[in-house]
């Protein structure tokens, strides 16, 4: 009875080591995105199977890709404070046991999108991923270049999720692209920001301007968050969405560049966390608005 329990609990242990190797906010906020695509393109007449294959197979390509870049970053995971608590640097699951998940997440994810959507979002898919893990991850420890190469696989999910309800890349596709590829630069940067002490020990440098937290960094990330607000317009100009969605944006967009000002003025870790958290909150806010506006 006594060993049974162990071996239970031995699996669960295991078992939340690989969820964690998922990156799973992250990756929910990916398969959120690819619905919210979907749901947009589809005009409020969704294919509701479709639909939870594509978030499923979106959350598979996310997480599979999240584990490569941990496998390739196991070295630089243990010696940053944020970082070495994670399933390969501690121990809890071997690079072998890493890469094995890595792919059959992938391959699973390929498959799935393969049987249930088109051709062009399986090949734009594996762009995705082969630009986040082999591209953008190596990219990190040579300069901020690294930070438009992350946006692209960044901002690919709604657009994924558009072409999986057309088969088609349209302006309207290209809008949604948009807004969410400026997004990650003021996303990114307060991330680095924030972790510039740890990104600094694992030679990460992903901050613009020579890779300082000064002012003109913050005029970067308050220049880019200023373009989401024009941005936020566009799927009501287009008549992609009504004038409801895009009075949420303009607000969501107005209080996310007000955030700016206090890091131009003060420079410290606390006005970038705020910018930070107000990138969580605005992305996911807006889509929902868009969303909402077309039911």
């Amino acid at each position: 009875m006594i060993a049974a329990q162990s071996i239970f609990v031995n699996l669960l242990f295991k078992a939340k080591a690989f969820v964690e190797l998922l990156k799973f906010r992250l990756s929910l906020l990916v398969a959120f995105s690819c619905a919210f695509g979907y749901g947009l393109a589809t005009h409020g007449h969704v294919g509701w199977g479709k639909l939870i294959m594509l978030t499923v197979g979106g959350f598979l390509l996310s997480g599979g890709s999240g584990c490569i870049n941990q496998i390739l970053e196991k070295d630089f995971d243990k010696v940053m404070k944020r970082t070495m608590h994670r399933p390969i640097p501690t121990g809890r699951v071997s690079v072998r046991q890493a890469i094995y998940f890595a792919v059959v997440c992938i391959v699973a994810s390929l498959l799935i999108l393969s049987i249930y959507t088109n051709t062009l979002t399986v090949v734009l898919s594996l762009v995705s991923m082969i630009l986040y893990s082999f591209v953008y991850t190596p990219l990190k420890r040579v300069g901020p270049i690294a930070v438009f190469v992350g946006a692209i696989p960044g901002a690919l999910p709604p657009l994924l999720g558009w072409i999986a309800a057309t088969g088609t890349i349209s302006h309207e596709a290209m809008i949604i692209f948009g807004i969410q590829f400026i997004w990650q630069f003021p996303h990114f940067w307060a991330i680095a920001w924030v972790a510039d002490d740890d990104y600094k020990k694992a030679g990460f440098k992903l901050l613009p301007s020579g890779g300082g937290k000064d002012l003109n960094t913050a005029i970067q990330i308050m220049i880019y968050t200023m373009f989401l607000i024009p941005l936020g317009l566009l799927p009501t100009r287009f008549g992609l969405t009504g004038l409801n969605s895009a009075i949420v944006a303009t607000v969501c967009g107005v209080a996310f560049f007000a955030q700016t000002f206090s890091l131009m003025k003060t420079g410290n870790r606390q006005s970038a966390m705020r910018i930070m958290f107000g990138s969580f909150l605005y992305l996911p806010i807006v889509q929902i608005a868009y969303l909402l506006d077309k039911v």
